[in-house]
């Protein structure tokens, strides 16, 4: 491993042959406005790049003295979250306690209301479940009740014929797979994963931060989150049916994304203490690849495979593809995992893992043994393939 310290305040290390993912490391401060960030690779359960650089707190300027980014910085990574919190219901299964072709209602008699009966189990996983949004949006208060969030969810008519279309449910899927995990186990999502992975695996992850945690401020580990500095941040430019599904009030797009409105404060202690297993989830970068790592192989320090061959196989296994209803694009999507495509691009055909909207991004690779986690404070407004990742994947696929 070669030592890395440059100036802008980036630090690590990279094993020979990984320098690309070093160099777009910081190019990304220097290029794409970069504010604090973190990107670890795992190879064949061996970390093979540890960087991180910047600072913690949002001006994004040491010399004024912020609080530098260090190794254990953790940070909301979004979206990212989804990956982590798919993995439940499939270890589950793995473990013959949920059945994915069963319906929903059959462990959550209430879901089957207002045509949901049909609803199963790998609907919700890849999306098809046709609950994408609310009738009436939450309060960010009422969203942290997960009893609340859950019984709203149940007593929503999907907005297409279950199992025909997909579209991303980008808040939903919180108390859709919250829920059916704690009927099913009887434990909250957060609690199994702290139980089931992050623990047992030495992970610095949480879906659910302990409140002492959250409430740290400026003296815990915890990124702030802020908009990208300068104009690196403002490169991505949607299509333009996407820019205009997002501006139009009535779209199933700004619904989808506005089932909690208005849009909570991520740097709030309540809110990161809460379990929100679609958009909340607090992890450093080696957490996320060490935890997709873990999904392939054995990794050093300690920690069998989580996922039989035949698990890996159901999460990167095409279940939904074409068309999104929400995103308004061609997304594919496994058995709750995304899959490598023009929308979100990972290392080949074979990744799977998942983007947080603003720019983390966690992935497994069989094929290569590669895992990947990417966390930053710089929160750009794409959903799926933010320009400072997609830097470092294409410096990954170099590199290998």
């Amino acid at each position: 491993m070669s030592v890395m310290s440059v100036r802008g305040g980036a630090h690590g290390t990279v094993a020979a042959g990984y320098e690309p993912v070093r160099d777009a490391f910081v190019r990304n401060f220097a290029e794409r406005g970069e504010r604090g960030a973190a990107v670890t690779v795992y190879r064949d359960g061996r970390r093979v790049v540890d960087l991180w650089g910047g600072t913690k707190d949002v001006d994004g300027d040491l010399a004024a003295g912020d609080a530098p980014w260090e190794r254990g910085t953790a940070q909301i990574v979004r979206s990212a979250t989804k990956g982590v919190a798919a993995a439940v219901p499939l270890l589950l299964h793995q473990r013959g306690e949920l059945d994915l072709d069963a319906p929903v209602g059959s462990y959550w008699p209430e879901f089957k209301a207002r045509g949901k009966e049909r609803v199963l189990v790998r609907h919700v996983l890849a999306h098809r479940a046709g609950v994408p949004a609310l009738d009436r949006p939450l309060t960010p208060a009422e969203a942290l009740d997960p009893d609340l969030g859950a019984a709203v969810v149940a007593a929503q008519a999907p907005f297409w014929e279950p199992g025909k279309d997909h579209g991303y449910h980008a808040q939903t899927y919180s108390w859709l797979v919250g829920e059916l995990v704690r009927r099913v186990t009887g434990r909250p999502v957060g609690e199994w994963i702290a139980d089931e992975i992050a623990r047992p695996y030495g992970l610095d992850l949480w879906v659910g931060l302990p409140r002492a945690e959250a409430e740290a401020g400026r003296a815990g580990r915890l990124g702030r989150i802020e908009a990208p500095a300068g104009p690196g941040g403002l490169r991505m430019r949607p299509k333009r049916n996407v820019a205009e599904a997002y501006a139009d009030a009535a779209s199933l797009t700004r619904r989808a994304f506005g089932a909690i409105d208005p849009s909570p404060d991520e740097n709030d202690a309540a809110y990161r203490a809460a379990a929100l297993p679609a958009s909340n989830g607090v992890a450093t970068a080696d957490a996320l690849a060490r935890f997709y790592a873990g999904l392939i192989g054995e990794v050093e320090g300690g920690g069998a495979r989580l996922f039989t061959p035949a698990t890996v196989a159901s999460a990167r296994a095409e279940a939904s593809a074409g068309p999104d209803r929400v995103l308004v694009v061609n997304t594919r999507f496994g058995l709750g995992h995304m899959l490598h495509g023009a929308a979100s691009p990972l290392l080949g055909p074979g990744s799977f893992g998942h983007p947080g909207r603003g720019g983390a991004l966690g992935f497994a690779d069989p094929e290569s043994g590669v895992a990947f986690g990417y966390v930053t404070n710089g929160m750009n407004k794409g959903v799926t393939a933010d320009p400072r990742a997609q830097a470092l994947v294409r410096a990954l696929r170099e590199s290998l």
